[in-house]
């Protein structure tokens, strides 16, 4: 169990690790030859140019103003100083909110954390139970916490007032955070420029026709259903192997450039590979003419497959991305059931084109329910399979699991120095390595569910990652944990004692906590503004495959917010506040430390740094309110058990009321300001459409929607200007080749030549 000097030296070592991280970083963004590395935005907008053109070679590479370095740290104050409308027309309304979650723990934690250390920290100091209790391992960590209090006594009442007040201000400070996120997406939506996705609505699992071709269908159906509003449609192709192909022809041309611009520093010898697998076996022949060759056959394959893909009528999907003339069309069409079949003519609002995943709108509509019961399936194998090897690795990580598996390294550990690095450092570093392949098994299991855009992969992997947290990191590092360490104590114990070890034992992992902290929130978070992997490729790929400065734009690599990994990683900490803000406040500071340091790194990547894939206006907010309550209600009934082993009998009945208040208030937040997120509301995009017309009368919209929606591997292609329907201005009935009745077909699109 760590100690105040294993927590001393693991602070040491992370507060030196984050310093490192900080003043390399501080030096290698002042280089000219890494400015597209640490400013790689700038340069995406269009507003930054290269510091290494029109200078001398040394200066192209090193920065030699002296004054510079002076001012090195200048970023910070940098990286405060845009004001927050500024910073969502520069980086949008997603990176926006995603740094207000930091902004957020902040808010909630700081005054806690005032009132706790003020409040509890002396209640718990002077309780000296622990001191007089025997068979219990305990640190002077623990002395702060609430173990040290007595059983049934008076001082717990201090602790049930200040978990009222905890609460009734988080409270306070969610339901601003959400009706100040629900304006500022509203305000966002009345007023961010002209989109295709704002006109333009996905729908799914068109019924088949015997008689119409799916693109006939669709059209058939919209100019009867919703005839003053419809303009266009995009129907959507099963593309993935084409779009397969033209990725591994990709890649052939960077091998092929790469030997090329090998070739051309070196004349004297043209290079040359092998044939096998990533070139490690197989004939020797020249890479080159290898490279050309191979791309040539792909450019082939790739051809015959595109002629595959548009002629055959088995590559389309009985899906389509349906355009109207206005927001209010699309707001009515996207919000409302298109048929008394529920299940047939599914719409919902289309992603943005740079949105949409296409590999999953080839996945049958029937299966969508079975793949997401398989995947539901294996997420409980893995999150529950997966704490048996997290036990394993923290069983480890400590003094007497490395004495038990390595007894030759046992004078070694003893000594105090290496015992404090083991105990104070190793357990946060331990679990963090574990865990760093996890969020691409989960992207995977997303993926495989079929949704289509990456906005909703991103939250439907972070709803699982949290789940997993909070299994596996947080109940698991406190059961196992609590288990190893006890269970000879607790075979040895009579069993009226077991309740009292256990009320102990929770708050005594405290300590191990407070060490992933460090490792993660400080030391991490600074390893994340340094961009060490980032830095490496763009040299790599600037030395061996930049021909051009076409190249070298490709070569960079911005990054972006990674909404699935870091929102539950953030939710951690929200969790671990709310869980020891009464039962061990000394952990506070530590949460206060990430929340601050975290929020000034990354509102300084997205200003500078992270280019966003995708623009969803923030929808992912309704998903952190309602894992920010998952969080407290977890606090809460871990405190009340916890208090019922404390013989506290008057004080822990009052504590049932706050979960019951907890849910009341997410259901008032939720029905006061979700469908803020959800819907868009047909009066502000009235409005919209309105001053549109009145600003822009000769807009052409069907010409800006026409092929909004092209797959990305037709973009220049022959679908890209291909017009799907005719002017329907200029033509009055709605043409079908359906020979169907018309009086009995009309309520579901099927009739023939419908007069509109």
């Amino acid at each position: 169990m760590a100690s105040l000097q294993d927590i001393g030296m693991s602070a040491a070592i992370n507060i030196l690790s984050a310093i490192a991280f900080l003043v390399a970083f501080a030096i290698l963004r002042l280089q000219p030859i890494n400015d597209r590395v640490y400013f790689p935005k700038w340069y995406l907008k269009g507003i930054r140019g290269s510091p290494t053109h029109s200078q001398a070679f040394v200066r192209q590479l090193v920065n030699l103003d002296c004054k510079t370095y002076i001012t090195f740290l200048n970023w910070m104050p940098a990286a405060l100083k845009m004001p927050e409308p500024e910073l969502i027309e520069h980086a949008g309304l997603d990176s926006t909110a995603f740094i207000r979650i930091y902004l957020l723990g902040l808010k909630i934690f700081m005054p806690i954390t005032v009132l706790a250390l003020v409040v509890l920290l002396p209640v718990n100091w002077t309780g000296k139970s622990l001191e007089t209790m025997q068979n219990v391992t305990f640190s002077d960590i623990d002395k702060l916490s609430i173990s040290n209090v007595p059983y049934g006594s008076d001082r717990f009442w201090a602790h049930l007032v200040m978990a009222y007040v905890f609460t009734f201000w988080t409270f306070y400070v969610l339901y601003n955070e959400y009706k100040i996120m629900a304006n500022m997406r509203l305000h966002f939506l009345a007023s961010e420029h002209r989109r295709p996705d704002q006109f333009t609505v996905l729908v799914r699992n068109v019924p088949p026709d015997t008689d119409e071709s799916v693109s006939e269908h669709v059209e058939h159906f919209f100019c009867v259903n919703h005839p003053d509003t419809y303009i266009t449609h995009q129907i959507v192709y099963n593309a993935n192997n084409l779009a397969s192909i033209v990725e591994k022809k990709k890649s052939l041309q960077n091998w092929l450039t790469y030997y090329e611009n090998k070739y051309e520093r070196f004349p004297s010898k043209k290079p040359t590979t092998k044939t096998g697998f990533f070139g490690l076996w197989g004939t020797k022949v020249d890479a080159i003419d290898y490279y050309a060759i191979e791309r040539a056959k792909l450019s082939q394959e790739e051809e015959a497959e595109r002629k595959k893909v548009i002629s055959d009528p088995n590559t389309i999907v009985p899906a389509a991305f349906v355009s109207f003339k206005s927001r209010w069309g699309a707001a009515v069409c996207a919000q409302t059931q298109q048929s008394r079949n529920p299940t047939i003519w599914l719409t919902e609002w289309a992603p943005e084109p740079c949105d949409v995943y296409w590999a999953n709108l080839a996945i049958p509509y029937f299966e969508l329910t079975i793949r997401r019961l398989l995947m539901a399936v294996a997420l409980f194998f893995l999150t529950f399979f997966f704490m048996i090897p997290i036990t394993f690795v923290q069983s480890l990580a400590n003094i007497e699991g490395i004495e038990r598996v390595f007894p030759f390294l046992k004078k070694l550990i003893e000594k105090p120095t290496v015992r404090s690095l083991i105990q104070g450092f190793l357990p946060g570093i331990a679990l963090k390595i574990f865990l760093i392949l996890l969020p691409s098994i989960l992207m995977l299991m997303s993926k495989i569910e079929g949704f289509t855009s990456l906005s909703s992969l991103e939250k439907r992997s972070a709803g699982k990652y949290h789940l997993f947290v909070l299994v596996n990191v947080f109940l698991g590092s406190i059961i196992t944990g609590t288990a190893l360490q006890q269970l000879k104590l607790f075979l040895q114990q009579a069993p009226t004692e077991f309740p009292k070890t256990v009320g102990v034992s929770i708050p005594m992992k405290a300590t191990f906590f407070i060490t992933y902290i460090m490792v993660d929130g400080w030391a991490g978070i600074a390893a994340e503004i340094l961009r060490l992997v980032p830095l490496i490729i763009f040299h790599l790929k600037n030395t061996f495959l930049v021909k051009t400065e076409k190249d070298r734009e490709q070569a960079m690599d911005p990054g972006c917010l990674s909404f699935a990994i870091s929102e539950p990683r953030i939710q951690l900490y929200f969790l671990l506040g709310f869980v020891y803000c009464v039962v061990t406040p000394i952990l506070l500071p530590f949460i206060i430390v990430f929340f601050a340091f975290a929020y000034m790194v990354f509102r300084h990547q997205i200003i500078n740094v992270y280019n966003q894939k995708y623009e969803s206006g923030a929808t992912f907010w309704p998903d952190v309110h309602r894992r920010l309550i998952i969080g407290m209600i977890i606090s809460q009934l871990l405190l009340t058990g916890l208090l019922s082993t404390k013989q506290a009998d008057s004080s822990t009945p009052l504590l049932i009321v706050l979960p019951i208040l907890t849910i009341w208030f997410h259901i008032f937040c939720k029905g006061r300001f979700e469908s803020a997120f959800m819907k868009f509301p047909l009066e502000d995009a009235m409005v919209k459409d309105t001053l549109e017309r009145a600003t822009e009368p000769n807009l052409n919209m069907k010409a800006y929607l026409q092929n909004a929606y092209v797959h990305p591997v037709f973009k220049g292609g022959d679908l890209d200007g291909h017009l799907i329907i005719d002017d329907l201005e200029n033509n009055p009935l709605v043409p079908t080749k359906r020979n169907s009745n018309r009086s009995s077909n009309f309520g579901s699109g099927r009739s023939s030549d419908v007069e509109l």
